[in-house]
């Protein structure tokens, strides 16, 4: 069983059903489950997932996503001393955002297999602790 970890905006691709992008995530979504991977996010991941429908308003938006990431589906990686760390050396060293920097560092404490993102200045970062970076067309870095 590998270990998945998405960046924020795939699982906002997925529960919002981007028009562009939702396809292809779900099509990722499905592969994670028929082959019993584990699909992983940042707790941060939450936050900003339900940021949002916040602004919108958006309460089924907003309880969709809550029950989603309280299911079995998702592995909640903490943000803890090690993922902190590990944060603060993503930070000195790119030029990343705050948030993104916390999704890889906790993937990255964790021990993920796969780092899934769409993001290009993302998966294209060689973080210790994350085996493989992937971009949404299936192309590993």
């Amino acid at each position: 069983m590998n270990r998945i970890c998405w960046d924020t905006m795939l699982f906002i691709y997925l529960l919002e059903a981007n028009p562009a992008f939702s396809k292809r995530v779900e099509t990722l979504h499905n592969d994670i489950l028929r082959r019993g991977d584990r699909l992983c996010a940042s707790v941060f991941t939450i936050g900003e997932a339900l940021t949002g429908p916040r602004k919108r308003n958006d309460t089924a938006g907003i309880k969709g996503i809550k029950e989603f990431f309280d299911s079995d589906e998702v592995e909640l990686l903490p943000l803890n001393a090690d993922a902190a760390d590990r944060y603060s050396m993503i930070r000195a060293g790119s030029r990343i955002s705050q948030a993104d920097a916390i999704n890889l560092a906790t993937a990255a404490a964790a021990g993920v297999d796969l780092f899934v993102t769409n993001d290009r200045a993302l998966y294209r970062l060689s973080i210790p602790g994350i085996r493989f970076m992937m971009d949404l067309d299936g192309k590993v870095y």
